[in-house]
């Protein structure tokens, strides 16, 4: 078995001894056949069939599956210094189905032509909904998952035609759906244990009081990008202060552009410490003066792509006195892009939206598996750009790390087996050319590495059956 699965559902606790060790198999196969569908992964029908049957156990959740993760992150994070950045974010998964057992996400809007009579027509879009919130280090290592929840919508029911018979702001949060982000930052900080450490960043939807007062109560820290005005207790709303605030600084910074572009720019930067007032009505009972830093990061210099310019609003609850604080916060929340790139991950690399399966709960429970996978691809892609000194054995087994030497020999076997060597050789059978002007390998060269070497480590072992050994 693996040891990094092993560690992964070391604390895992389920009803029967034996389903662990399935879910175990299982991890192990689908690793192996990294994107595959469970047939190709399990390559008999006897195991296939074992497959199935967990999935359909009604014993098992998915809390139960990530729960041995959940542990295992926690002991990342103890060993990390420095803030924790959690970062939030929900994701759809869309599939194609005659007869939809699974559920829905939302309604689209159908495009019907010109010559349609009767109005707007939709349809509405079958898939699962899930909710993640992913802890990573200051210098972006991702340390695994901190909360995962999983849902389906029934009835679609418009915003308009709900205003008319109920007020949204008198309903509590804890029946709507936004709760999500509520629940994932009190489920992840007590998992972590550490609150003072934990920096809860997500995007304008999280802009909301119930959020802010959440990580209050849990003695954590937000950073969110702002959707609404608010009001302050001096009267004046956020934008029109921070319009009269002085520019603070010029910040240049490079980064590159969906079309692989490598791009300079230069930002104006401006902060002030204000503090909210919440709206009138049920929010101004229940909350109070909220003291924050407001952030505006806005593109100054010339752009000859095209592409629409940089305009961040941020606010958090940390204290900000000067333009390195500042900008930190601004490096922080750049960060926040790497939880939508473990959704591709789950979506290209593990081919999530591909499955054939057709009930919610079997859906589920996959891909809380995948979960795990996709993290230790990012882990595994993040560990070779950041940190030099880690032992191969880390990730890799002691008969993978065989037989990279095999494939790869180093030239100075007295050189210690560094993970980062080996991960650029599990990059080499992804095809990665390892050239002295390459960047450092992606995501999907490491996961078309890890399949190879699965598959090279199933040959090992039936050659080794043949010479008897």
């Amino acid at each position: 078995m693996n040891s990094w699965i092993e560690n992964e559902f070391k604390d895992s606790q389920f009803a029967d001894l034996r389903i662990k060790e399935r879910i175990l198999k299982m991890t192990l196969q689908l690793s192996s056949g990294f994107g595959q569908s469970i047939p190709m992964a399990c390559q008999d029908w006897a195991s296939t069939k074992a497959a199935y049957r967990l999935l359909d156990n009604e014993r098992i959740t998915e809390e139960d599956i990530l729960a041995g993760h959940f542990s295992a992150t926690e002991t990342r994070v103890s060993a990390t210094d420095g803030h924790i950045l959690v970062l939030h974010d929900t994701s759809e998964f869309s599939y194609t189905r005659e007869e939809n057992n699974i559920g829905n996400t939302r309604k689209i809007r159908k495009n019907v032509g010109k010559n349609f009579v009767g109005g707007k027509q939709y349809f509405t879009k079958c898939g699962v909904l899930m909710h993640t919130t992913l802890a990573i280090s200051e210098d972006g290592l991702p340390l695994g998952l901190g909360a995962v929840k999983f849902w389906t919508r029934k009835d679609f029911k418009g915003t308009e035609q709900q205003k008319r018979h109920i007020n949204p702001t008198r309903v509590p949060i804890e029946e709507k759906e936004s709760f999500r982000w509520v629940e994932s930052l009190r489920q992840s900080t007590t998992r972590f244990g550490t609150p003072e450490r934990c920096v809860h960043i997500a995007d304008r939807e999280s802009d909301m009081y119930e959020f802010f007062n959440e990580a209050k109560a849990t003695k954590s820290h937000f950073l969110v990008r702002i959707c609404v005005n608010r009001r302050t207790t001096s009267g004046i709303n956020v934008y029109e202060q921070m319009r009269k605030q002085p520019v603070a600084g010029i910040y240049k910074i490079s980064f590159t552009d969906e079309n692989g572009k490598a791009v300079e720019t230069e930002l104006e930067i401006k902060f002030k410490t204000v503090e909210l007032q919440p709206s009138d009505g049920r929010k101004a009972k229940i909350y109070g003066p909220l003291k924050v830093s407001i952030i505006f990061a806005k593109e100054v210099s010339n752009r000859k792509n095209g592409r629409p310019p940089i305009d961040w609003k941020l606010v958090t609850d940390l204290p900000i006195s000067c333009l390195a604080e500042a900008v930190e916060k601004l490096r922080w929340y750049a960060l926040r892009w790497r939880i939508e790139i473990f959704f591709k991950i789950l979506k290209s690399g593990c081919r999530a939206e591909d499955l054939k399966l057709r009930e919610y709960e079997r859906i589920t429970k996959l891909i809380s598996i995948y979960c795990i996978l996709g993290w230790r691809v990012f882990w595994m892609t993040m560990m070779n750009r950041e940190v030099q000194t880690a032992p191969a054995s880390l990730a890799l087994t002691e008969v993978e790390i065989k037989i990279l030497d095999h494939l790869f020999p180093q030239v100075d076997q007295r050189r210690k087996k560094i993970l980062s060597d080996y991960i650029l050789k599990v990059a080499r059978l992804g095809g990665y050319l390892a050239r002295s002007s390459d960047p450092p390998p992606g995501n999907q060269i490491i996961w078309r590495g890890l399949k190879k070497l699965g598959e090279i480590n199933i040959g090992v072992k039936i050659g080794l059956n043949f010479v008897g050994n």
